[in-house]
């Protein structure tokens, strides 16, 4: 029943039928009904009465009504007109009362009390005055009643759709398309009450019409929601893997299990699946006979991709099945930042960055690694680039420089920065003394080639980029640009105001790290930025007096 009908009812029916209706129909114990009924009327009659007065508002089952009580105190000389009652008083209307007894006079305020109520002015005259009030009560009180109840009814209501739907929590739920609501939201029918799918979590390209059926993701329950409780969701990830774990029996009794799952919601996902039973293959499972369970899976997201692939705890691996259908010839791995370079095929670049990115956009979210394309030409490239940068050191051969190369040392700014055990253990590398001559000269050659970039710069009229100037900085070369702006350091002024503590941690390069960088900006930035500034003027004036 609505509940603009039930108000229309209850206002029909005496009070006690009015409870035992709400009662019966919506589950809400008599008890608690009939406390908040006693307490509303309570509190419009301190409204009327005024709050001073002791009131006590008891139902009584017999009649069906609220009885209102007011309580004094007898004594000889009353200070308190409200709370006492002089003995001679309450003598005269007959009581049988002594000094500090407590007396209660009953209040009544209901249309048909209308006798009891024209007696009881007669007896206490304005003992009480409780006469010119009464009437306004009356019309208060019964107001009062019904609309406190009606608020206790919605109050219980959403307390009982909270408690049922609270474990249904991330769990698919089924429902019919109802209204729409401003904002587009979509209003859904769950049976007992509405779930609400915002704008934001409805999958793009989705269309849905009043009638409709819907299948969603219960994503949160809101109890202090002034709408629809329920907040339903079919953009999450999660409900990828509801509704395999519906269609997939394995994956349902725990055999199979969906690791992560990455997805752009109306376009494609990827999930990741494991086994606990050798015997079972995970994505098998999932495909299912004639590729029937996933095919269920896309049609219930309205014809979104989906790959399927295996998880290995190996990351390279898991990698390399995540950025499937391209296929990858090698994979250069760099754990302190997170990092994997994918060589693929120059033919295959499209398909391993997917449209617009999405296939290795996908494969980085569902793996956690940052994944850097590069075709295999580039790769050459960059490979024969690097060696003859490492050659800069004298001593280091080509040889030398591709075992160096193959074991992660791409540029000259990383063998500065490499301990001298790493260096030592490079095939072809005579020692830890040769290890720390290389070091230490290729320190000797990043700041020469630093100096070099400086006094370029200074004989340039166009402005400065912002890189540029970080790469002026004593110590920081191209990798160390790229971390620094991932960690969201853009500008060498940035640099300048941080902590070293909190720089070593955001970059990731440690704490020996940023403090040089930090020397070396602060260098920067008082002597040599300057230095710069001030040469390129000259260069400027004396252009300028030239023509």
């Amino acid at each position: 029943m609505a509940l603009r009908q039930e108000q229309s009812a209850s206002s029909e029916l005496s009070l006690l039928q009015a409870i035992e209706m709400v009662a019966k129909e919506k589950g809400i114990e008599r008890a608690r009904l009939i406390k908040t009924v006693e307490e509303a009327i309570l509190k419009a009659a301190q409204s009327v009465f005024g709050a001073t007065r002791e009131l006590e508002a008891r139902f009584n089952d017999a009649t069906g009504q609220v009885d209102l009580f007011q309580y004094m105190t007898v004594v000889d000389d009353p200070s308190d007109e409200d709370r006492e009652i002089a003995l001679e008083d309450a003598q005269k209307l007959g009581l049988e009362a002594e000094l500090g007894e407590e007396l209660g006079f009953q209040i009544f305020w209901h249309p048909s009390d209308a006798k009891k109520a024209a007696e009881q002015d007669r007896e206490y005259g304005d003992l009480l005055r409780v006469k010119q009030a009464r009437q306004a009560f009356g019309r208060i009180a019964a107001q009062t009643a019904k609309q406190v109840l009606m608020q206790r009814v919605r109050d219980e209501e959403r307390d009982l759709i909270f408690n049922e739907f609270k474990d249904r929590k991330s769990e698919l739920i089924k429902g019919v398309v109802r209204r729409f609501e401003k904002g587009n939201n979509i209003i859904v029918d769950l049976g007992r009450t509405e779930g609400i799918l915002p704008y934001r979590e409805q999958t793009p390209r989705e269309t849905y019409r009043p009638g409709d059926r819907i299948v969603a993701f219960v994503k949160d329950i809101d109890r202090e929601a002034r709408g629809p409780q329920i907040i339903l969701s079919r953009t999450d990830p999660k409900l990828v893997e509801k509704l395999f774990e519906a269609e997939v029996p394995e994956i349902y009794e725990g055999i199979v299990r969906v690791v992560t799952c990455a997805r752009e919601p109306g376009a494609r996902s990827k999930i990741a699946v494991a086994s606990r039973d050798a015997d079972v293959d995970p994505v098998g499972a999932c495909v299912g006979m004639k590729g029937a369970r996933v095919q269920a899976v896309v049609q219930e997201l309205r014809g979104e991709k989906i790959d399927i692939v295996p998880y290995d705890r190996d990351p390279a691996r898991f990698v390399c099945a995540a950025i499937q259908p391209a296929e990858v010839n090698k994979v250069i791995v760099d754990e302190a930042d997170g990092r994997m370079e994918l060589v693929v095929p120059d033919e295959k670049l499209s398909l391993a960055i997917g449209r617009k990115g999405q296939n290795v956009r996908l494969a980085h979210q569902l793996t956690g690694w940052k994944l850097d394309i590069i075709p295999e030409s580039k790769f050459r490239q960059m490979e024969e680039e690097a060696v003859r940068t490492l050659q800069q050191v004298s001593g280091v051969t080509e040889n030398i420089a591709r075992s160096m190369y193959r074991l992660g040392f791409r540029t000259l700014e990383e063998l500065a920065e490499a301990s001298e055990q790493e260096l030592a253990a490079i095939p072809g590398l005579g020692g830890a003394e040769l290890a720390t001559r290389i070091r230490g000269e290729a320190e000797a050659i990043m700041e020469t080639n630093r100096q070099e970039r400086i006094r370029e710069a200074s004989t340039r009229t166009e402005p400065l980029t912002e890189r540029e100037r970080m790469l002026f900085v004593r110590g920081v070369g191209e990798r160390t640009v790229q971390l620094l702006e991932e960690a969201g350091y853009r500008r060498v002024e940035d640099l300048r105001n941080e902590e070293e503590d909190k720089l070593a941690i955001k970059t990731g390069l440690g704490l020996r790290k940023a403090r040089a960088i930090k020397l070396g900006v602060d260098v920067f930035l008082t002597s040599e930025s300057k230095v710069i500034e001030d040469a390129r003027q000259k260069s400027a004036t004396h252009e300028v007096g030239a023509q």
